[in-house]
């Protein structure tokens, strides 16, 4: 099941200082058997300082979108390292007798031009628990946030699958891909959704 998810971007024809990059934030991907066909697409949203993260990993089954979990996660990033930990199960649906979700640690390594990350996890032995790589990406702004009014103007994001609409209902598509080109002449904002599983 491919799933969308959105973000918010507003821009301003106004000049504003720049931010230092942060990994909180929701990042959309999937995680995969190193040497299998299976998959489960997720979803990883953090908050908090870099060296204090916390949030939460939702996963569901590749195919099968009513069997989920929702574990509560934390760690901390140095450098362009992020390690997190499975701390605890929140949510579970689509259970049996015999299934279960891995949990242990993953350490990510963070790719700042493309807003991606790639982690490779180590689980508890429980069942078929060894290892997963997981790849997320996030929708971010790479283009200055602010343009010349009534110039046209190339804003970049980063992301997959990347769509950008003028309404919150996603309703008005506007644009298709990493780089919508247009003229603004006030503050404008733009929602955009991303398909990457």
């Amino acid at each position: 099941m491919k799933r969308s998810f959105w973000c918010a971007l507003g821009l301003l024809p106004l000049a504003t200082a720049g931010h230092a990059q942060s990994l909180a934030g929701a990042w959309q991907g999937v995680e995969n058997e190193p040497k299998g066909p299976r998959y489960w697409p997720a979803v990883m949203r953090l908050q908090g300082k870099d060296d204090r993260l916390f949030g939460i990993l939702y996963e569901e089954v590749g195919g099968q979108p009513g069997t989920t979990s929702t574990f509560q996660v934390k760690g901390s990033r140095a450098g362009n390292k992020l390690q997190i930990s499975h701390e605890e199960e929140l949510n579970e649906t689509g259970s049996s007798l015999f299934s279960y979700w891995c949990a242990g640690f993953v350490v990510f390594t963070y790719d700042s031009a493309q807003e991606k990350l790639v982690g490779h996890a180590t689980y508890q032995p429980v069942g078929k628990c060894y290892t997963g790589i997981y790849t997320f990406y996030r929708v971010k702004l790479k283009s200055a946030a602010t343009v010349k009014a009534g110039a046209l103007s190339a804003l970049r994001v980063s992301g997959r699958d990347v769509r950008w609409f003028a309404d919150p209902d996603l309703k008005r598509p506007v644009a298709q891909g990493n780089t919508y080109q247009t003229k603004l002449s006030k503050t404008t904002t733009f929602y955009l959704t991303q398909g990457f599983y």
